[in-house]
């Protein structure tokens, strides 16, 4: 373990420390990182050039195009949160989908994940469903730990539906393509959003008594008018969906132009639904401005801190532990896995981005592990730090507008279910590639041993030059050097002399 010295694992240890004790995580891995490259330095462990590239990396962060994608999508997300898009939806598939079993149950998943491909922000999808259909659920005799649970996972389903903006981290910390990470999550997504109303299903065909059908008098009788209230509700969503999403995959756009297009459609939202005012506005930029700018900060930290490790070799360090587990790359993301699960319950998502994939990712890639793959898969997992304590923000979120009819136990304990339902999909993926692999868009596959070339002229297929000289082709014939207009004269080679006569003098 301590091949490469003890500081790597020393600096891994205080990074956690400092993060335990409560400190900020940006200010706490730039000093971690600082304090161990001044120990670095005085031992010889460590030499001071490395620290000369801190100013270029800080200039890097900054003028990254690629992380200008984060406060588009956060913008577009702050303002749809606000424009009264969610009730719409909430209220035409609540009614729509109120008279079977687990209606209502199904209606949040469904406006959970389109909320997920609109505004990419869980406390928007948390919130709102939270306020909106936490009330009915619980007046029409759904149990507080199903219906807070439902809610929570379903706002979760953002993390990994594109455009999340897990996925443009986790692009940018592995070096691929933020349209390629978006189409390698289309499948989980749709296998969250399948598994999660599978459970609803089971519940309903063995308890229907939990999840209970909304009486006729509350949802209404199935008319035009509801149909295309919903529809309403659903045809600006898909447009703003292939503004934001289709764009990308077309490549008609970059990530970060699609994320400013959107922005324009979630403005021309607000306006159709009459809540485009300048107060919305000064609230949305204050939320984006807050979040982009923990998440530069943490890029800054981080920087500093992965700079040192580098010069440390713990890369080297972390290749060596993790190379030589049991099961080859299926042992490798097992054990990634269950390391991020544990992480997730003490680091925000954004921590666990920055500090441990750039550590990770080497070694996946010396495995063989396709890096899209394995980017999708960790996004897959992080959603769980949303929902187990003690920083599962989603729960957080529903206590806060929860009445105080419903305990915060029963909030935690509804959630775990679905946290199982999370990590069942984790190993479908890990067990799966193809769930990941199969969206992305492959050129045509050619066996090198099939490839045969040919170079013209050398096989005798009328290609070749015809011999100097040959009839017909008289032009092709040099003539003597010195018989060109204006050449020099070649001096003549003299003639061997014979050695058997006896010289000449003259």
């Amino acid at each position: 373990m301590f091949d490469f010295g003890i500081i790597p694992p020393a600096m891994f240890v205080g990074m956690v420390l400092f993060m335990l004790y409560g400190f900020p995580v940006a200010f706490s891995l730039a000093a971690v990182g600082l304090f161990f490259g001044i120990i670095g330095i005085t031992t010889g462990h460590f030499t001071e050039a490395f620290l000369q590239a801190l100013p270029l990396r800080f200039f890097g962060i900054v003028s990254n195009d690629l992380l200008l994608a984060i406060p588009f999508f956060t913008f577009m997300g702050a303002i749809l949160e606000r424009c009264g898009l969610a009730e719409d939806l909430l209220e035409g598939m609540g009614k729509l989908f109120g008279r079977i079993p687990g209606g209502l149950a199904y209606a949040v998943i469904l406006v959970g994940a389109v909320l997920g491909a609109i505004t990419g922000t869980v406390a928007a999808s948390v919130i709102t469903m939270g306020v909106i259909s936490l009330p009915i659920m619980l007046r029409y005799g759904y149990s507080p730990r199903l219906a807070t649970g439902v809610i929570a996972a379903s706002g979760t389903i953002t993390q990994v539906i594109p455009p999340s903006l897990v996925l443009v981290v986790l692009a940018d910390q592995l070096g691929k393509s933020v349209g390629d990470m978006y189409l390698g999550a289309i499948g989980p997504s749709i296998l969250q959003v399948a598994i999660f109303m599978g459970y609803i299903l089971i519940l309903s065909i063995v308890k229907p008594g939990s999840v209970p059908p909304l009486p006729k008098e509350v949802r209404g009788d199935f008319t035009w008018a509801l149909l295309l209230k919903v529809l309403a509700g659903m045809v600006p969503s898909i447009v703003l969906i292939f503004l934001v999403l289709g764009t990308i995959f077309m490549g008609l756009a970059t990530p970060t132009e699609a994320g400013a297009l959107g922005v324009v459609g979630a403005m021309a939202l607000a306006a159709m639904h009459r809540r485009l005012t300048w107060p919305l506005m000064q609230d949305a930029m204050r939320s984006t401005m807050h979040i982009t700018s923990m998440v530069v900060m943490i890029l800054i930290g981080s920087t500093c801190f992965s700079l040192v490790f580098q010069g440390m070799d713990g890369s080297r360090w972390i290749e060596h532990m993790l190379s030589g587990i049991p099961g080859g790359p299926v042992g490798f993301l097992i054990f990634v896995n269950i390391f991020i699960f544990v992480l997730a319950f003490f680091l925000d998502f954004f921590e666990i981005a920055f500090i441990v994939i750039p550590m990770l990712a080497p070694v996946a890639s010396a495995l063989g592990i396709d890096l899209i793959w394995f980017g999708v898969l960790i996004c897959v997992n992080m959603q769980t730090s949303f929902m187990h304590p003690p920083f599962g923000f989603a729960l957080f979120y529903l206590r806060s507008i929860a009445s105080r009819d419903v305990k915060t136990s029963d909030i935690y304990m509804g959630a775990l279910p679905w946290v199982g339902m999370q990590l069942i999909l984790v190993a479908i993926v890990i067990f799966w590639p193809q769930s990941v692999t199969y969206w992305l868009t492959k050129g045509p596959q050619v066996d090198p041993n099939t490839i045969k070339i040919e170079v013209p002229g050398f096989n005798g297929n009328g290609l070749s030059l015809p011999p100097m000289g040959a009839p017909g082709m008289p032009g092709l014939t040099l003539p003597p050097m010195n018989g060109l207009p204006g050449a020099p004269s070649v001096p003549a080679k003299p003639a061997p002399t014979d050695l058997s006569q006896p010289p000449v003098i003259k």
